[in-house]
């Protein structure tokens, strides 16, 4: 069972929380922790009054054990929770899990609830990944990735291709719960024209079907969150709808776009280019220095070489404010569980 607040694009945000207090015996074991999250887990820990047990180290089954003594862990959505490991962890007495994501499509809620574990995720600010998005819309219509690259090697010639300006355009956001509601709010402040799509018909002005979306908007960006109803939302044939030169920009989850199809479009010379901040197969890649190894995903080779794709490695997130937000709020949801518990 998840226990958080959904909102309108289907993801889910913590309660807003008061800060409760904690049983001086409270203790929570945080997986899969940076530095800089480490950092930050021990201040709120000391100030909520929580003793945390942290480690680098990814939750798994092998590691399990190092939640002993907590009924309540948080871990990172970098990594996909096995069943094997849920089961492990359910065996180490755990009965609650806090992502530190707003999406939990890495953890099969199902089988967590078969095993005694409940699943909550996290709120955090949705201007990070709101402005990041506008960020790759501007780079994308300016061709910013040629433009620097030309540079770096000392060629300052202006593009044969010239720009184009985000008010002369039609944005097509799908998902409009807090991030797609922020990213709408940025766009009216450039003129454009905004189309809106959600699960929901009535959540916004601008709402039309996803399909007339994709034959209107200059630009597609994603912020709805992954399910098996939203896996390949843009397929073949909605892409194929696109209008020739439009763009697509992804901050939201990599399936939910059908990465071979997207390459075909691109390579083809359909589309006008895309800026990705998630894709397909990142597990393993992103957030790991893969310099010198080959990288296996070969569809992530070919975006790269193409001019006028960027990619990102999964960071629209990361910024203080929205991590600051993630730690307080997953150590909050451990809390309120706990309260639950003994109330």
């Amino acid at each position: 069972m998840v226990h958080s607040e959904v909102i309108a694009d289907g993801r889910a945000r913590s309660p807003a929380a008061s800060s409760p207090t904690a049983d001086p015996a409270t203790g929570i074991t945080v997986f899969g922790c940076s530095r800089d999250e480490a950092a930050l887990f021990r201040e709120a820990g000391t100030r909520l009054g929580v003793s945390t047990t942290i480690t680098e180290a990814a939750v798994c089954e092998a590691n399990a054990e190092l939640a002993r003594g907590n009924r309540c862990i948080s871990v990172s959505h970098k990594n996909r929770i096995t069943n094997s490991t849920l089961l492990a962890l359910s065996g180490a007495g755990v009965e609650y899990i806090s992502t530190r994501s707003i999406g939990y499509d890495h953890i099969d809620l199902a089988y967590a609830e078969r095993v005694g574990i409940s699943v909550g995720n996290v709120a955090y600010s949705p201007d990070s990944v709101a402005d990041y998005t506008l960020m790759l819309m501007l780079m994308a219509v300016r061709h910013a990735k040629s433009t620097v690259r030309r540079t770096d090697s000392h060629d300052y010639r202006l593009s044969e291709t010239r720009g184009k300006e985000l008010r002369d355009l039609t944005v097509g956001v799908v998902g409009t719960g807090r991030i797609g509601t922020a990213v709408i709010d940025r766009l009216r402040g450039f003129g454009c024209r905004v189309l809106a799509h959600d699960r929901r018909p009535d959540c916004c002005a601008g709402h039309v079907p996803l399909d007339e979306l994709m034959e209107r908007s200059d630009i597609v960006t994603l912020h709805t969150p992954l399910t098996p109803d939203t896996h390949h939302l843009l397929d073949r044939r909605r892409i194929e709808r696109m209008k020739p030169g439009a763009y697509i920009v992804n901050t939201g989850r990599g399936p939910l776009l059908d990465t071979e199809a997207l390459l075909a479009a691109l390579e083809g010379g359909r589309l006008g280019g895309a800026a990705l901040d998630v894709l397909e197969g990142e597990e393993g890649i992103f957030y790991t220095d893969c310099r010198n190894k080959p990288i296996e995903n070969r569809a992530l080779v070919r975006l790269q070489r193409l001019p006028n794709v960027l990619i990102s490695p999964h960071s629209a997130y990361y910024t203080e404010h929205a991590l600051n937000d993630t730690v307080e709020n997953s150590l909050i949801n451990c809390l309120n569980f706990e309260s639950r518990k003994t109330a």
